[in-house]
């Protein structure tokens, strides 16, 4: 037993290290500037929507991977590999956004932040990636994702515990009109967070170390644990939002902790230059596995990284971070949508099959109008 409780936590890693991937540090900035104070229900709604996905990818490790296996579904085979090639694109994007943020937080940091030096900063991490890839491969930095969740772990409690203290010591909340932006508004911005609460959806390629149902375990706790702890963050934080300028910038995680609790900006800022970094190199890994395998093995890694480089530093260039993340959110919107037709083809109760088509929905209406926060 105790050793199942072991293997059930090292299956967690990956899935959580993710989820916290750069969610926890933007996500309160979104809120605040899009719903204010309903911003904890707003969080709660978004999990909500992760966790329903995150049952059909469940579903899938259980029921898709043996029918896969098989060989005999052709469709099948070809919607799972639209999904492959989707989750590319998705891991691309990612890596453009989490080094956007890393740039923004470690240039924030030191008070020296502008748009130019964020890029250049990026452009140079992204150089720095695909270098150490091609010349030696990113298998030693990926042992960085461990600490990286330890780290990134630490610094979230440290904050909820650090805004809940400052909301018990205030005398009284700030005031602000509340926000009320339109259904549509609403609904596309929010649609453009989803990467926040993205990366269960890992344990669905994780078939060579664990079995099903530790990775069915891992997608559920790891989703569970994380919707618990965001939304803690998210209602002990959005009444110091109160005290600041809005529109906030997508570091504006940092002026808040300012307030709350100046001692936490250096470990903060450390832990999302660390976070960030880990999260880059693991989703070029994996943008390169499925890459790997979705070619046949005819692309070579060399090849692989840089085209993941020249795409990431076009992205970097292109856009904002707020625009980066929304772009992301679609991303993986299309790729849980093919999740979502791979899980209709293999077919099952009624109840189940309408589930999945209106949550094939909701994802449909994220790729094609979610839009930036910002």
């Amino acid at each position: 037993m105790a050793g199942n409780r072991a293997t059930d936590i090292r299956a967690m890693v990956t899935p959580l290290a993710s989820i916290f991937g750069s969610g926890f540090l933007v996500i309160l900035p979104i809120l605040a500037n899009t719903v204010g104070p309903a911003a904890p229900v707003a969080m709660a709604a978004i999990c909500a929507v992760a966790y329903a996905v995150g049952w059909v990818v469940r579903g899938n490790i259980a029921r898709a991977e043996p029918a896969l296996a098989d060989g005999s579904d052709h469709l099948l085979l070809r919607l799972d590999r639209l999904a492959d090639i989707a989750i590319v694109v998705a891991y691309v994007i990612s890596v453009a956004l989490y080094l956007q943020i890393l740039s923004g937080y470690a240039l924030s940091g030191i008070g020296q932040h502008s748009d130019t030096a964020e890029k250049i900063l990026t452009t140079a991490v992204l150089l720095f990636i695909v270098g150490v890839g091609v010349l030696r491969g990113l298998a030693r930095l990926e042992m960085l994702e461990s600490f990286a969740l330890a780290a990134t772990l630490a610094i979230v409690a440290a904050l909820i515990l650090a805004f809940a203290l400052h909301d018990a010591q205030a005398s009284e909340a700030a005031a602000r009109p509340e926000t009320q932006p339109g259904w549509w508004q609403l609904a596309t911005v929010l649609g453009g967070a989803l990467i926040v609460v993205q990366g269960f959806e890992t344990t669905r390629y994780m078939g060579n170390q664990y079995a099903a149902g530790t990775r069915i375990r891992a997608c559920r706790n790891a989703q569970i644990l994380s919707t618990l702890i965001y939304v803690a963050l998210v209602a002990a934080a959005i009444p110091v939002t109160g005290t600041v300028a809005l529109p906030l910038p997508d570091t504006g995680l940092i002026a808040l902790v300012k307030i709350a609790a100046p001692l936490l900006v250096v470990p903060l800022v450390i832990a999302a230059v660390f976070s960030q970094f880990s999260a880059a190199v693991a989703d070029t890994i994996a943008a390169l596995g499925n890459l790997r395998e979705v070619s046949r093995q005819r692309l070579t890694p060399a090849m692989i990284y840089l085209g993941i480089g020249a795409a990431a530093i076009a992205l970097n260039w292109l856009a904002d971070t707020y625009q980066i993340l929304a772009l992301a959110s679609r991303a993986f919107a299309l790729f849980y949508l093919c999740e979502c037709l791979v899980a209709l083809r293999l077919g099952g109760p009624v109840w189940r099959q309408a589930a999945i088509v209106a949550l094939g929905l909701v994802l449909l209406f994220i790729v094609l109008f979610s839009v930036p926060a910002g």
